[in-house]
């Protein structure tokens, strides 16, 4: 009588890499780069020129939204895992 088994994977898994010390580099450096921008933005405002000041923070707006979205394609890698192949191929 045969046993009902799912089939072996077709490639490795191999879920133990501890990539912590990458993502905490990383996640510093999103707070240090996020920091600065906004500390500049301040800077700027300082100076009481209402022109200056609305666009500086409307650029530090958009710096602070690809500081985050940086973030958010970051996913995790494991060894072996190679990139999937383009959609049509």
């Amino acid at each position: 009588m045969a046993q009902l088994l799912p089939p072996p994977p077709r490639y490795p898994l191999v879920v133990g890499d501890d990539d912590s010390r990458e993502r905490m580099r990383f996640r510093l450096f999103q707070i240090l780069t996020a920091t600065l921008t906004i500390m500049i933005a301040v800077w700027f405002t300082t100076y009481g020129m209402p022109f200056v000041t609305i666009v500086t923070w409307v650029t530090a707006k958009h710096i602070l939204v690809a500081i985050l979205m940086m973030g958010l394609h970051r996913y995790p890698r494991y060894r072996g895992e190679s990139d999937p192949p383009p959609a049509g191929v």
